[in-house]
């Protein structure tokens, strides 16, 4: 997993709640073994139509978001059923941080442990972004600081739980954490053997 201090990035709006993880990945699509390659089925039902034309009324689908890299969504982003697929599809489409007044418990565990930064805000300020968003919007997001700037130069801070940051700053996933302990484990092995 790539470590995560700071990123800086156009923010898209998609301004829905209760977005579940079969709209923002459909089941039809997940019959890959990598975890690349969801990207472009990403939200597939909202991005294109029945003939696989882009659906020029959807937010991802707009010019100005094309290298939109921070998702600002709905209350309850990531519900339904667990798929960690959902949070390989956000990251391989370019994804680093998604901003939500909160998220499905799941989806919310599964995306810091692939590597994207989700931060619970209240509402009333992802709304003022989403609108700042409609015109252009551009976040830097610190993790090390816990702090967001807008392009206004508005600061606001948002909290993580420690465990989370130090996995995402450091870029260790289970795998990498477990391995941090590995000599103890080799001599376990040797010990046992």
């Amino acid at each position: 997993m790539e470590a995560f201090k700071e990123h800086k990035g156009i923010a898209a709006p998609l301004n829905r709640s209760n977005v579940d993880t079969d709209q923002i990945i459909p089941k039809q699509f997940l019959k890959r073994i990598e975890r690349t390659g969801f990207g472009e089925f990403l939200f597939f039902h909202w991005r294109f139509d029945d003939d696989g034309n882009l659906r020029d009324d959807f937010v991802l689908n707009q010019p100005k978001y094309e290298n939109a890299t921070i998702l600002l969504a709905g209350d309850n982003f990531g519900c339904g059923s667990s798929r960690e697929h959902a949070p390989w599809a956000l990251e391989d489409y370019g994804f680093k941080v998604i901003i939500a007044p909160d998220f499905a418990d799941i989806f919310y565990n599964n995306s810091l442990k692939n590597g994207i930064l989700v931060i619970r805000m209240n509402e009333e300020q992802v709304q003022q972004w989403m609108k700042k968003a409609e015109q252009g919007l551009t976040l830097d997001v610190n993790l090390e600081k816990q702090e967001i700037i807008d392009t206004d130069g508005t600061v606001v801070t948002f909290d993580i739980p420690a465990y989370h940051k130090e996995k995402l700053l450091n870029g260790w996933d289970d795998i990498a954490l477990t391995l941090l302990e590995e000599d103890v484990i080799q001599a376990f092995e040797e010990k046992r053997a």
